[in-house]
């Protein structure tokens, strides 16, 4: 028995069962990143302005309809969890650009000090949105990345004779990350003056880690 033989033309679509053509899934995919990340730089934004912010305010600001936005974030803690993650991100782009493996370590803490908080002063309303919404350890672990950087600067002064080995490292490093965002909160209510935070939490967490004076 023969059979024609017939060929496609370049302009032919060659499909998979079910009518899909290769490509399509990663064309969906790109499509879908796209759409997320609009989603949680609108977000970034609108929290900014209102923490208390509708998500039909954030869909609107992303150009996306309330049914994209719910079926990439189905609650409001989803997107929250989105938007801190991308904001610690930033934060960490931003410290990696400081050189802190080098120098004396008490000074290289010293900068990450300022550092961090000039970030986290820039995402201070993050607090108030995703408070009662994302658990505190949770929050915690958005940092991760963040105070590891943190804990290599401990390390190395510890290693220079600097910062005290009498506590351990890991108190230290939430000593750090609590303190920051206590400012944070002291700040929002008016107790401290924005302007002055960075000295009294650099004052504060160094006289706290300075090796201990042998009696």
């Amino acid at each position: 028995m023969a059979y024609a033989h017939t060929m496609s033309t370049p302009h032919e679509k060659v499909r998979r069962p079910g009518g899909r053509t290769p490509g399509g899934e990663p064309r969906r995919r790109a499509d879908a990143e796209r759409s997320i990340a609009s989603i949680v730089a609108a977000a970034l934004e609108c929290f900014r302005k209102d923490p208390n912010v509708s998500l039909s305010a954030v869909a609107g600001a992303a150009g996306v309809s309330r049914v994209t936005l719910y079926a990439h974030f189905p609650s409001r803690e989803d997107l929250l969890d989105a938007v801190l993650e991308h904001s610690v991100e930033q934060a960490d782009a931003a410290l990696g650009a400081h050189v802190l493996d080098e120098g004396p370590a008490d000074e290289a803490f010293s900068l990450l000090v300022r550092s961090g908080w000039r970030i986290l002063e820039q995402h201070a309303f993050l607090l108030a949105a995703s408070e009662g919404v994302i658990a505190p350890a949770r929050r915690r672990r958005h940092h991760e990345k963040v105070l590891a950087r943190v804990e290599r600067v401990l390390v190395r002064g510890q290693e220079e004779g600097v910062f005290r080995t009498d506590l351990p490292l890991s108190w230290l490093v939430t000593t750090f990350y609590s303190l920051l965002h206590a400012a944070a909160a002291e700040a929002d209510a008016r107790h401290l003056k924005v302007k002055d935070v960075p000295d009294i939490l650099d004052n504060t967490l160094s006289s706290m880690l300075r090796t201990p004076a042998s009696s």
